[in-house]
Formats: C-alpha cells, structure tokens, sequence
C-alpha cells in the first residue's frame, strides 16, 4: 500500500511497519537494514517504479516439488521507498497530489531478471542466483536527464532449509531481502550523487586485535563490502568430528556503487583449527559494484578425545584496508564417531500416540529363485526395520501390520493382503502406507512390474503389476495411500534397449502419493556401512526424528519426502560418487493435506541424533 503523502525519516519507519504488518506478514520480520547512506539531502524527490518491477514475480518449485511464488515487485518497491526516504528530507511516492513539484524525480525500469535454485547440491544446502538489471534515471524539477545508470545486482547463496512443518521450502527471505537492499541501495546512492551529494564512506567501530609484542592493530571498515560466512560439516549433520572435512563459505557482495579491487578473505581463531587450512587468506580479486562471489576454505579437524571448543573469525578487506565488520563462526568439534548412530535400534514408543486408523503393509523381496536376478542384500531386514519403526514411532496397532518378505511375498500372498485383508479393515478414514523394496522392471511403454521371490527377469508374467496396487487403492477410497519403493528400477530384459519409456509410477486418484528411491532407471544404492539400501537408511532416520525440523515432536509425509529426497541425492553423490535422486508423485501442493499428515511422534523433542 503506497502511502499519498509525504513523510519525513522517522514518520516513514513507523509507516513502514504499520504496512509491513498489514501486507507483508512473514516478508517484514525484521525491519529493512541498510548500510549507511549518510544525512538526508534538504531536497524534495519523487519515486517513480515502473510496473515491470511492481509485478515482478519469482517462481521456483522447493524441495518437495510445490511450486512457490515470492512477491519480488513488493519487496523491491518497499526497500526503494525505504532508501528515497532515508536519502532525501522530503519524499513523494507515486499518486501524491503536491502543489509544487519535486525537486527531483527518481525513475527506476526492469530490463530484466532471473532466478534460479540448484536442488541437487551438496550439503543440504542449494545454491541460488538472482540476477536483476535495471535502468534508474534521476530527473530535476524542469524533467532534464541528470544521471542514468545501470543497476546490476547478481547474488549467489547457499540456502537451507526452512524450519517449517512441512521442511520442504529453503530459507529465502533473507536472501531476497539482502538482495532488494543492495538494490535500492544502489539507486538511492545515485540518486544522492545526482542531486550533488558525496557517496557515504563508513566510519563504523574499529576492531582491536592482539599482537605477540602486546600492542595492537586496528582495521578500518567500509560500507560497501558485505559477506556471510557459513561453517559446513562433511555429513551436513551440524556435529563437527575429529577426522572430518569441513569448509567455511564466504559469500561476499560489493554494495556499493563503484568497483572495488584486491578483494581477500581471511581467516584467524583458534590456533589448532586455523592451522589446518592449507591457505588461511584468499583472494577474491575484483568485485564490481552490486557483484556476488563465493570461496570456500576446506580442511580437516584435528582428531580429539574429547569436546573441544573454537573460534574461526572471518575477515573480508581490501588491499587498502578497508573492511567489512568481522563474523565469528563457533563450534565445538567432538570425538570421531560422536555422529554415527544405529538406525536399527528401534525407539521408544512416545507415549499415548495412537493411530488405529493407520495400516502397513510392509515387502521385502531381496532373494529369487531365479538366478538372473540381483539379490538385494537387505531388503528383507529394511521391510522388517520400517514395520518395527511405523509401529513403534507411528503408533500402528500390531493388527494394522502386515509384514512380507521373500518367499512369504508371493503374488497370492500381495493378493490375499491387498485384496482380502485390507478392504475388510480399512474404511475411508484410513491411511494405507505400503513399502516394497527389491526390484521392479519396466515394459516398453513404462509399466511398472515389480519381482517376487519366484519372478522371472525375462518372463513379465511372472511378475507383480503395480497397476494391481493401483486397482486395490482405487476400491478402498481410503483417507490417504502412501506407496514407498527402494530398489532397483530396470528395463524388462529381452525389450531393446533405448526403447522403453520412463517409468509411470502414478498410482492415479486424488489420495494416492508415490515416494520413489530414485528417478526414471536407477541402481537402488547399497548402504555397506549401515546394513541398509541408501533411500531406506534415511527413511529411518528421518522417521526417528531427523525429518523432524521444527522440532514439534511429530514427522509429517511432508518433511519426510523433503528430506529423504535431499539426503538421498547428498549421499549418493558424496558418498558413492552417482546419481540417485528420489522421486515425489505427484509433487505436494502448498495445501494439500497428505503434506501435513503425521506419520510418527517422537518420545521427546531431544530424542535424535544427527545422522
């Protein structure tokens, strides 16, 4: 809501947060913080914003696959209000009437944008870029032409994810924030320097630092370079180990309207850790006014027998001197092992969670009569862990459990569960979750045929249609029916290679969801140090808790799929050098109710470790 008359400074803040409140809701937690642009000019001016950047929208999808949609117009148009009103003593937005006009006009065009996040990344944590170029143009009172520039404004980050309920969106409010203020910071800075005022050069507090003969040095700081520096662990767990690598990021942003030269960061702190970085300063070279670049120290922590507690303070200067204010990063490095855990080590039960209404039905093929077929060497024990953790965690009665592994998963045995069992108990109240992990082939025109104990690689008759779980599903019309796969997905031998379609793991219907270990053909990875296949490890894990980001207690489908999905495609890459992305069908919407379901409920909100 643009306001119609003028305000000065203060009388603007307040307005500020009287609009933040009624139209910005979670956009405006916290107030708009810019770097010092010095005393407002005793000069009236006008904001004029063309449509292009009011209506400018970014769209991305999350985690989970929902399509999100931020507001960007909104925010720009706020922060360039905020940086007119903090440059100039009187300011006009558009539609205010006013006797006389503006001492100077303030134009500012969208020529274009783009943004963009990079999911498959490591670390539980993706990269984005946000790119916005524009045109500003500052007129005087008479309309003739005094300054018009370019405002570039490229700027990287690595985002994590958002602590929601449903632990499927990133952290990206305060991401775009920075970046809408490095924007109007720009424009406002020009239009100070058109209307005959002097750049604002900080003076901010100096920093003392101890040397060895007792004296000290101070550094002196700039306004115009901004960074942020993140410490991340190998295994993204936040628990920082003796033996493990680990690497400090630093994202560094030119704020200002000139370029800026022989850019470095450095690091300093405790002795022990600091000297594990083969380089402990880097250079970041030039920086050109509103550019974003990124460096990353890596090393690896020393071994300790026990906690031990650092610092690592960072540190971005010119060659001149000039630098931003410092960042400190705290950890405390633990033992070698602290982080490991044994996800076989069914939980307590949280008491009093019940869910009568729950059923599973739980397969595990991992041996075949015929020899053709890759063994899958613990898809029986993961199908027996997941019905041990819904039923201890997801408080399913033991007679709402099917358990099926082997050479007790034959076709009659599926059929009898899925056809006699389950229709007879589950109304349409119900939630139906089945996992099946081994293997599934896949017809030249992408049906889905999953082995049984007595399949055939070659002879699709003899193999299980999932099509026959969708037809089961369909009778049932039950609340929600959730189907989890782990295994490896083929091509059906004997069809041409290159001629089989991607596989249709659409179970069809309005309640039916599918989470599948990985992306159109895909080996199933192995876990060897867990005993478990590498989608099933973290399943468990993020049923025991690890899914669980909000730290209510409870693990919903939707914080599960977000973070089976991520940690998946983090190990997989890290840890076994390939390609396993799980699969969500079809992706959640912003509300749709499966995303909420809870699933399990944890003893206390302190009862799991990291992984």
């Amino acid at each position: 809501m643009i306001p119609t008359k003028p305000f000065n400074r203060r009388g603007h803040a307040a307005g500020a947060w009287i609009g933040c409140a009624l139209l910005f809701l979670a956009a405006c937690v916290k107030p708009l913080e810019f770097p010092p642009l010095g005393d407002p000019l005793p000069a009236s001016a006008k904001l004029e914003i063309s449509p292009s950047i009011k209506e400018l929208t970014i769209r991305y999808s999350d985690s989970c696959g929902q399509l999100q949609e931020i507001p960007l117009g909104d925010r720009i148009q706020e922060a360039l209000q905020e940086g007119i009103h903090r440059t100039f003593k009187t300011a006009f937005d558009e539609g205010t009437s006013d006797t006389s006009p503006p001492d100077y006009v303030i134009q500012v065009d969208l020529v274009d944008s783009s943004f963009d996040i990079n999911k498959g990344a490591l670390y539980d944590r993706a990269p984005a870029v946000l790119h916005l170029n524009a045109i500003a143009r500052i007129h005087d009172r008479r309309g003739a032409l005094l300054r018009q520039t370019d405002i570039k404004i490229a700027r990287q980050e690595r985002l994590r994810l958002e602590q929601l309920s449903k632990n499927c969106d990133y952290m990206i409010e305060p991401f775009v924030r920075d970046a809408v203020i490095d924007f109007a910071t720009r424009v406002s800075l020009n239009a100070r320097l058109a209307a005959g005022g002097q750049e604002p050069i900080a003076s901010l507090e100096q920093n003392q630092t101890s040397v060895g003969n007792g004296g000290t040095s101070s550094a002196s700081t700039s306004s115009v370079l901004r960074f942020k520096a993140m410490l991340l662990d190998e295994n993204s767990n936040l628990i920082f180990e003796g033996g493990e690598h680990v690497r400090v990021r630093v994202d560094v942003v030119n704020a200002g309207t000139r370029s800026v030269e022989n850019v470095s960061a450095s690091l300093t702190g405790t002795p022990s850790i600091i000297e594990q970085f083969p380089a402990a300063t880097l250079p970041i070279q030039s920086l050109q006014a509103g550019q974003t670049k990124s460096l990353e120290f890596i090393a690896t922590l020393p071994p300790t027998k026990q906690a031990q507690q650092a610092v690592i303070h960072v540190t971005v200067a010119e060659s001149g001197g000039a630098a931003a204010p410092p960042q400190t990063l705290s950890l405390t490095i633990q033992p070698s092992g602290t982080g490991t855990d044994d996800v076989n080590q069914i939980p307590a039960p949280a008491l009093g969670f019940q869910q009568p209404q729950t059923y599973l039905i739980s397969i595990g093929v991992g041996s075949y009569r015929d020899t053709k077929l890759t063994p899958r060497r613990y898809a029986a024990t993961d199908a027996e862990t997941v019905a041990a953790y819904f039923q201890s965690l997801g408080g399913i009665p033991p007679s709402n459990i099917r358990l099926l592994r082997n050479q007790k998963a034959l076709r009659a045995d599926i059929n009898e569960v899925l056809f006699g069992w389950l229709p007879q108990h589950a109304d349409k109240n119900a939630v139906v979750i089945v996992y099946f992990s081994g293997q599934a082939m896949v017809t030249p025109t992408g049906d889905i045929l999953l082995a049984l104990y007595d399949g055939s690689a070659a002879d699709s008759t003899r193999l299980y249609p999932l099509n026959d779980f969708e037809s089961a599903f369909a009778r049932l019309k039950a609340k929600h029916v959730i189907f989890l796969f782990d295994g490896t997905v083929s091509r059906l031998r004997g069809d041409a290679k290159g001629k089989t379609a991607s596989p249709h793991w659409e179970l069809g219907g309005g309640n039916s969801l599918a989470l599948i270990g990985g992306e159109d053909f895909t080996k199933g990875l192995e876990d060897d140090q867990h005993r478990h296949s590498l989608f099933t490890y973290y399943l468990l894990k993020g049923l025991r808790g690890e899914a669980d980001t909000n730290r209510n207690g409870t693990v919903t489908f939707g914080e599960l799929a977000g973070y089976v999905r991520q940690k998946v495609a983090w190990a997989a890459k890290s840890q076994f050098n390939q390609e396993q992305r799980p699969l969500l069908l079809p992706p959640l919407k912003p509300d749709d109710a499966a995303g909420s379901l809870v699933l399990t409920a944890l003893p206390s909100l302190t009862s799991s470790e990291g992984p």
